[in-house]
């Protein structure tokens, strides 16, 4: 049975990718598809990125419909390229992840992803047309490895929502590798979290948790 502070985990990962689908989604409400550049300026790669994304979810009757394995289908075409989940993962298990052999990794990597997109597909579903969300203006070094993409996403009657995106330079182009919801960062709350399961049952164990909530 999986312990309770990873259900609080999971709890909180809805907010994050909540925040995450809702600022996407509003990028994209009324643009066609693109292609992607990913070594354009971190916020034309980001806005592109999301164009892709709700652009498949619209051409698509079932992700319409909510139906989350849809989603979750297209979320692994137009997004997940665009994510660097090994360094996410890699942060995330902080010094553990070197306690960890390389098939470990590996299990906790894709364990990781499977409950992030599990999740992502949920909250895309909370997409409305009335989302609206504001680009915060690129004040970084364009020749910088690391950029933050800073956001606001509004609706109606409720109280906006700031979501940063913080992308690394490789060398395929920019990737996103951890988001910030209102002040809290997706990876810093993730390491804490998996921080007690591994204290508690060890790296087998926090995959296991994962894939549990990821219904693998």
């Amino acid at each position: 049975m999986i312990s309770d502070h990873m259900t609080a985990l999971t709890r909180f990962s809805r907010l994050l990718l909540l925040g995450l689908a809702l600022s996407l989604g509003a990028l994209t409400m009324a643009h066609a598809e693109q292609s992607v550049d990913a070594n354009a300026t971190p916020d034309v790669f980001l806005e592109a990125v999301a164009n892709n994304m709700l652009g498949a979810v619209k051409a698509s009757p079932q992700a319409l419909k909510g139906e989350a394995d849809a989603i979750a289908d297209l979320v692994r075409q137009y997004a997940l390229p665009y994510v660097d989940m090994n360094k996410t993962t890699r942060l995330a298990a902080g010094r553990h992840w070197k306690q960890a052999t390389p098939a470990q990794q590996d299990a906790l990597t894709q364990a990781f992803t499977g409950t992030l997109i599990r999740t992502y597909s949920g909250a895309f579903t909370r997409v409305t047309v009335d989302t609206r969300i504001t680009l915060q203006p690129f004040r970084g070094d364009p020749n910088a490895d690391d950029a933050v993409v800073r956001t606001t996403v509004s609706q109606p009657n409720s109280a906006p929502i700031g979501v940063d995106y913080r992308l690394e330079k490789t060398p395929s182009g920019w990737k996103v590798y951890d988001l910030n919801v209102e002040g809290i960062w997706l990876i810093q709350n993730y390491r804490n979290q998996f921080s007690q399961e591994i204290s508690r049952n060890g790296i087998d164990g926090l995959i296991k948790a994962l894939n549990s909530k990821s219904g693998q």
